[in-house]
């Protein structure tokens, strides 16, 4: 009988990384048309966990969060987003800073049911492998606040070739633009990983956690096609969401959980 071998973080990342990164690298060069690629990332992410959990590891994904929550969860899980993504705009319009603004409400549903149901398998993908397998084991090696600042750090760094691909496309020189976009990111992004981790904690379901990932993806992108963004969108949620996470992060009593 071969002997188990020990979940490790570097071998887990390398995985990951290898079957996933190609196509966020692709994606800059194939073009806008083929955005879609970057929800292949995320599955893929998914698939390299499984294998991980299956035959690399061999640690099972018995409780990676396979419970509905409850409905309360559900309904936080879709008033999050709203408050990130609508409020603002909102804001905008009531300070003068966009005129005009028009809300076309079933145009607006229909766009985003669509785009909700396409995004939910990726987002699984992105859950199952950063909450549901991730989360659990660096729990058991670190202190809880230290394992979900690590998770948050590493899913910043896999969004890198992504958040590469926006300092590229701003005006500028690319050598000050692409660090600026990473550092600002950084911080938001790791508090926006705690803030998923919540949900995927009080809950303990990967399916409200998948839903907050589709739901927060698609009210912004459903938003942004239709009405489109002002100066404030992207300061609101990015700033919300680092208080959020914060306040998370010092308030909450985490437990150690054990991996599956």
């Amino acid at each position: 009988m071969m002997k188990k071998r020990p979940f490790s973080l570097k071998i887990y990342l390398l995985i990951v990384l290898a079957l996933s990164w190609p196509f966020q690298i692709a994606y800059p060069f194939l073009g806008e048309s083929f955005r879609p690629i970057l929800l292949v990332s995320m599955v893929m992410a998914g698939v390299a966990t499984y294998i991980c959990g299956r035959f690399v590891f061999s640690d099972g994904f018995a409780n990676a969060g396979w419970k509905w929550g409850k409905p309360k969860h559900y309904f936080f899980a879709f008033t999050l987003p709203l408050l990130l993504w609508l409020v603002p705009i909102w804001l905008e319009q009531v300070l003068g800073m966009r005129s005009g603004l028009q809300l076309e409400l079933l145009t607006l549903l229909k766009t985003f049911a669509l785009s909700f149901a396409t995004t939910l398998v990726p987002a699984f993908g992105e859950e199952f492998s950063w909450r549901g397998y991730l989360l659990p084991r660096l729990l058991k090696v670190y202190t809880p606040r230290k394992a979900l600042l690590t998770h948050g750090f590493i899913t910043w760094f896999w969004h890198l070739p992504f958040v590469v691909m926006m300092g590229l496309e701003m005006p500028g020189n690319n050598l000050i633009t692409v660090p600026v976009v990473a550092l600002i990111s950084l911080f938001p992004t790791v508090m926006h990983a705690v803030v998923f981790a919540y949900f995927y904690s009080v809950s303990s379901s990967l399916a409200v956690a998948t839903v907050y990932h589709s739901a927060f993806d698609e009210v912004r992108d459903t938003l942004l096609a239709q009405v489109g963004f002002g100066p404030l969108v992207e300061v609101w949620q990015m700033a919300l969401l680092t208080g959020i996470g914060m306040i998370i992060l010092w308030k909450k009593k985490w437990p150690a959980a054990s991996a599956s």
